[in-house]
C-alpha cells in the first residue's frame, strides 16, 4: 500500500467491506477500529478482547469528535481533514472519557476507502504504554530517593567523623596566639608555634585578610603527616565588632571515621537540637536508636541537672571552642554520671552547626552539685536554732546563700573566673575578692 495519497478508484472497491476490514485490523494489529462516514459519524465499532471499555460500542451514530475529551477534539478534526485530502493520516493521540475512572488514551491513524468512501480509523490503546512509563518514572524516583539517602548517610558519617577526629584550635586574629585547643590539636601540633610553616601561615593570613574561610592541604614538617587544614574567621563578643578570632580545624588526609571507642559524638544545630549522633551518644541518652534523640534539645536528651551543659553551649557559640570535665548528665538522681565534653563550631555550608564529643568519666566528691551542699549546710544551721541568736543565724544563712550562688556559678563555668563573674553580674575583681573572703579555692 502506498504511503502517499491514495487512489480513490483503487480503494473505493473496498468501501462495502469496511466493517469486515475493521474487524480484520483489530484482530491483526490494533485494539479498536472505527468505520466513519464522510460526515464524521461513527457507523461501526470493532474492539479487541483487551481493548477499550464497553462504552466504545455505544459510539455508533455519534460524531467521532463528540466521543473524545474537549482538549483533544481538534486532533479529530485534523485527522478527518488530512484523510480527506491525502487518503491516509499520521498517528495522533486523543483521550476518550471512560465514564468512571481516568480517560482512555488512544493513538489513531485513518485510511480513506475511495474518494466518497468511508474512513477506517485504527486505534492503539496507550494505557499499557502509560503503565510502563509510570513504572519507569516510579523506578527512577526510587533510585533518586536511594541516591539522596546515600548522600545524606555519607554527609552524616563525614560530619560525625570530623567531630570525632578533627584537631580544633581558636587563634587570636591579630597575634595568631593559641587561645584554646582541644586534646587532638595538642597531640597533632603540640601547640601552634612561631615561625609557622609557610602553607599554614599563608592560610591564616588569607583568612584574616579576606575575613572568609580558607582551606589548604599540606604536610607537618618534612615528610610528615599530610593534613587538610581550614581556617574560619569569626568575631568574639566585645566592644564594637568584637575581637577577630580564627577557628582552625585540621585532620589527616586519611583519618579514622570511628573515633575513640565508646566516645559519644553528636552534631546539633545552632539552637542545640540534635541533627545526628553515633551509637555511643545514643547509649548515653539511654535510647535505642538515633531517631529517638533527633530534633531534641541536647540538654533534654542527655539531662543537665547542673545546667553546665547549657552554659557550655553558650560558650561554644561565643568562643568557637569550649571544653569541660566532670559535667553531670542524667535525668534521675540514681542515673547521673559524669562526662568530659569538647564542643566546637562546624562550618557545613550556610548552616552553623556545633559538634560535640562526650567521654564518660567518674564524678569526684568535688563535683557534687552546689545545691546539695547548700541543703546540707542549711539543715545544719537550722539545728543550731536556740544556740545562736537570730541575727547571727541570719548572717550565716546569708553567707551560705552567697557561697552557694558563687559556687554554682563557678561550677557552671568550669572554674573560669571571667565566665563565672558574667553569670553573677559582677566584674572579675569583685568576684575575686568575694572568693578570697569566702575561702573558695579556684581550680586552675
Amino acid at each position: 500500500m502506498a504511503t502517499g495519497p491514495a487512489d480513490p478508484a483503487d480503494l473505493s472497491l473496498l468501501s462495502g467491506l469496511a466493517p469486515e476490514l475493521a474487524k480484520a485490523f483489530v484482530s491483526v494489529a490494533s485494539d479498536i477500529a472505527l468505520v466513519i462516514d464522510p460526515n464524521g459519524v461513527i457507523r461501526n465499532v470493532a474492539v479487541a478482547d483487551a481493548g477499550p471499555n464497553p462504552p466504545a460500542r455505544q459510539w455508533v451514530g455519534r460524531q467521532w469528535e463528540e466521543t473524545v475529551t474537549g482538549d483533544t477534539r481538534q486532533k479529530i478534526k485534523q485527522l478527518l481533514l488530512e484523510a480527506s485530502s491525502t487518503g491516509v493520516t499520521r498517528r495522533r493521540e486523543v483521550n476518550h472519557p471512560s465514564g468512571s475512572g481516568p480517560d482512555i488514551p488512544i493513538s489513531y491513524a485513518a485510511l480513506r476507502l475511495g474518494e466518497q468512501g468511508p474512513l477506517i480509523a485504527v486505534g492503539r490503546d496507550l494505557r499499557a504504554v502509560g503503565a510502563i512509563q509510570q513504572r519507569f518514572i516510579e523506578a527512577q524516583q526510587e533510585l533518586e530517593r536511594d541516591y539522596w539517602k546515600l548522600r545524606q548517610a555519607q554527609t552524616r558519617d563525614r560530619l560525625l567523623a570530623q567531630v570525632a577526629s578533627d584537631a580544633v584550635m581558636v587563634l587570636d586574629g591579630e597575634s595568631l596566639a593559641v587561645i584554646d585547643a582541644n586534646p587532638t590539636a595538642d597531640e597533632l601540633f603540640g601547640g601552634l608555634q612561631q615561625p609557622l610553616p609557610a602553607p599554614i601561615a599563608e592560610l591564616l593570613a588569607m583568612a584574616r585578610r579576606t575575613a572568609r574561610a580558607a582551606e589548604v592541604r599540606t604536610r607537618l614538617g618534612d615528610g610528615g603527616t599530610q593534613i587538610e587544614l581550614s581556617a574560619t574567621p569569626f568575631r568574639a563578643p566585645g566592644e564594637g565588632q568584637g575581637a577577630l578570632r580564627l577557628l582552625v580545624r585540621a585532620r589527616p588526609a586519611s583519618f579514622d571515621a570511628e573515633g575513640p571507642a565508646g566516645e559519644g559524638v553528636v552534631v546539633t544545630d545552632s539552637s542545640g537540637r540534635v541533627l545526628m549522633a553515633n551509637d555511643a551518644f545514643v547509649a548515653l541518652c539511654r535510647c535505642g536508636v538515633e531517631a529517638q534523640v533527633r530534633s531534641q534539645l541536647l540538654t533534654d536528651a542527655l539531662g543537665d541537672p547542673d545546667r553546665r551543659l547549657a552554659a557550655l553551649m553558650v560558650d561554644v557559640r561565643r568562643d568557637g571552642l569550649a571544653q569541660a570535665s566532670g559535667v553531670s548528665i542524667g535525668h534521675a538522681p540514681g542515673q547521673v554520671f559524669g562526662v568530659e565534653v569538647c564542643a566546637a563550631l562546624l562550618a557545613d555550608g550556610d548552616q552553623e552547626c556545633i559538634g560535640l564529643t562526650l567521654r564518660r568519666v567518674a564524678l569526684t566528691s568535688g563535683d557534687e552539685a552546689p545545691s546539695d551542699k547548700l541543703a546540707a549546710a542549711l539543715r545544719g544551721l537550722i539545728e543550731r536554732v536556740g544556740e545562736l541568736p537570730l541575727p547571727e543565724l541570719m548572717q550565716q544563712a546569708a553567707e551560705l546563700a552567697e557561697r552557694h550562688a558563687i559556687e554554682s556559678a563557678m561550677h557552671r563555668a568550669a572554674s573560669e573566673l571571667r565566665a563565672a563573674a558574667r553569670l553573677l553580674g559582677l566584674n572579675d575583681h569583685d568576684l575575686a575578692l568575694r572568693l578570697q573572703r569566702l575561702g573558695i579555692a579556684v581550680r586552675r
